[in-house]
């Protein structure tokens, strides 16, 4: 059975942008980021990871430090200027 979404999505995060910006700098697809952060016992699969770059999806603490790490970056360079 389908999902009813009734509601307008507004953005549940701030860093969205700089991840899908980061990762493609990297040159890692979102499937391999989201390999790479199982590294750190942190499970995004890859649909969650597109959601969070169109800021659909919140970022915990625990996440956002994970994807720094592996995107060779610091947490607050994950933040908008």
């Amino acid at each position: 059975m389908a999902r009813v979404m009734d509601y307008v999505v507004q953005h549940q995060n701030v860093v969205g942008d700089k991840v899908r910006r980061f990762r493609i700098e990297q040159n890692l697809s979102q499937k391999e980021l989201s390999e790479r952060l199982e590294m750190y016992a942190i499970y995004i699969c890859r649909g969650s990871i597109s959601r969070l770059e169109r800021h659909e999806r919140t970022v915990t603490d625990y996440e956002l430090k994970a994807m720094a790490e592996v995107l060779k970056v610091s947490i607050y360079d994950m933040y908008e200027e």
